[in-house]
């Protein structure tokens, strides 16, 4: 058993997975506010946190690869 949690944590996997959810949100939101015909300034606001959001992930995902 600590074998296996030994494997995930040397291969990172929680991270990598973790990024690939991200960015398929992120896909999904910009292509929900793409196929709106007028943006409210609400969902323009939802857009724009999701995308800080992943500017975020990114960033921590960057800063901790060595």
């Amino acid at each position: 058993m600590t074998n296996t949690f030994e494997k995930i944590l040397q291969y990172r996997l929680m991270p990598r997975i973790m990024m690939f959810v991200m960015m398929v949100m992120y896909i999904k939101v910009i292509n929900w506010g793409m196929s709106l015909d007028d943006l409210s300034t609400q969902q323009s606001a939802m857009i724009s946190v999701v995308s800080g959001a992943m500017t975020g992930t990114i960033a921590v995902w960057l800063s901790s690869e060595k």
